[in-house]
């Protein structure tokens, strides 16, 4: 019978769902996965990029942990896709490669004075927070105001662990050089802008009422961006998740914070609608001084169109969460428009004349951009598993297909890769260090001593 070797690059959730519905799909001939990941752990997106205080999220792990510790997939973590293993490699030892490495920048916002000093996008304040081990440990938090631009879950999580006590994050998986660094946090006020009216954010109200229950922080709304023209009261009738928000939002209306009056908390959070970013102001440190916002009103027709009114919010830091954005990989085809690797049904594309790239697939966001929750990467990666089986014809017919291959390459480049069994040691290391304050986990955030545990290797040696 036939065999399908096939490697997917990147082990978060796409790759792994991709994996999954692989092995469990009608087919008529064998299959053999190996995964690969940049990082020494497994699950990318969920556990470097949903906040520690979301444990219902992170209970997705709980599943993907079922599908790469059934037996039928191996495991290649701290191996970096173009450095330690290419595609001419892949093509030595595969019969096709999905790539699945998500998109982990921050899309750019295009605005005078978006690089002052203080200006920064979620996605690295994130990826700080969730103890990623390619970033630093030191996170600045000397800013008393700061802005969030945004209107979506990310902007939410960055704007709610800005405004949350430290103390109450011990309950989670948070590091411990996060936590000390909240802990000395001077922030008091976080402001939440967003160029649309409350029945068009893009958030779930889940995370909308997280904002509501954080301990001795005041929410600030204003009662002007309550005034709904028929388009948002129509969305309001017809769809239950808008109306729930427009419920939530309208009970903090009857709350103390109401028009910047503000409580007796020690913290705010202020959400401002129809606000436009236009500008970043500096002081005469090159620092985040003030946003610039044009103040919006409906259009009629769902959307939002400028008032001319020019608005101007002090602040000392800023945080971007306006979405994120795809990284191209060598030897790949790369869109540099839309941060995604083009592809018509997740079969990869070349750019200059759409003609298929045998072999290569993609999925998840560098399949699709970074849209939908991540419950929608299933269906996704069905798509693109569908071609894989079909094109069976058009597979590439490797050199050396033996699963002892790429073990025999990786160790002869002297790659320090870690695998199911180490990811199991690192794993219930964690755990360990959580034990005795009876949290989850905590995590292990330097990279080298992530390798070296899944190794079974001194730490610091």
């Amino acid at each position: 019978m036939t065999k399908l070797r096939l490697a997917i690059v990147g082990a978060g959730p796409a790759g792994i769902y991709a994996a999954d519905l692989l092995l469990k799909a009608e087919r008529k001939f064998d299959v053999s996965i190996d995964l690969f990941d940049h990082l020494p752990a497994p699950y990318g997106l969920v556990r470097y990029g949903v906040a520690p205080d979301h444990p219902r999220i992170k209970g997705i792990i709980n599943a993907l942990r079922d599908v790469i510790d059934s037996g039928d997939i191996r495991l290649f973590g701290n191996v970096r896709f173009g450095e330690d293993i290419t595609l001419d490699d892949l093509k030595h030892h595969y019969n096709a490669v999905i790539f699945a490495t998500g998109a982990v920048r921050d899309a750019a916002l295009d605005i005078p004075g978006i690089d002052a000093d203080g200006s920064y996008g979620a996605a690295d304040f994130v990826s700080w927070y969730d103890g990623h081990p390619d970033f630093p440990r030191e996170w600045p938090l000397d800013a008393a105001s700061v802005g969030v631009i945004g209107n979506g879950n990310v902007a939410l999580d960055v704007a709610r662990l800005l405004a949350k006590h430290a103390d109450d994050l011990l309950v989670t998986e948070i590091p411990d050089n996060v936590y000390q660094g909240l802990r000395s946090s001077a922030v008091t006020d976080v402001h939440i802008f967003g160029r649309r009216g409350p029945a068009q954010v893009k958030f779930t109200p889940l995370e909308l009422r997280e904002l509501g229950d954080l301990r001795d922080v005041d929410l600030v709304v204003y009662d002007e961006d309550f005034d709904y023209d028929e388009a948002s009261k129509a969305a309001i009738a017809s769809n239950k998740q808008v109306m729930v928000i427009d419920r939530v939002l309208q009970s903090w209306r009857q709350r103390p914070g109401v028009n910047g009056a503000g409580g007796e908390a020690s913290r705010r959070l202020h959400l401002h609608f129809y606000a436009k970013p236009v500008e970043v102001k500096k002081d005469a440190a090159g620092r985040v001084a003030a946003l610039v916002y044009e103040r919006t009103r409906p259009d009629g027709q769902g959307g939002v169109e400028g008032t001319g009114e020019m608005r101007e919010v002090a602040l000392q830091g800023l945080y971007r969460a306006v979405g994120y954005f795809g990284s191209p990989l060598p030897g790949v085809p790369f869109d540099a428009t839309h941060g995604i690797i083009p592809n018509h049904e997740g079969q990869v594309l070349h750019e200059d004349s759409n003609e298929r790239v045998p072999g290569v697939y993609a999925t998840g966001w560098i399949k699709r951009g970074p849209v939908g929750l991540i419950g929608h990467t299933k269906s996704d990666a069905m798509e693109t598993v569908r071609h894989v089986i079909n094109d069976q014809g058009s597979w590439w017919q490797p050199v050396d297909p033996s699963e002892q291959g790429v073990l025999d390459l990786l160790t002869e480049r002297g790659v320090a890769w870690t695998d199911l069994d180490g990811w199991h040691r690192l794993d219930e290391h964690e755990i360990a260090l959580g034990a005795p304050a009876e949290r989850a986990r905590v995590k292990v955030v330097d990279r080298d001593d992530m390798v070296a545990i899944s190794r079974g290797e001194e730490v610091g040696r």
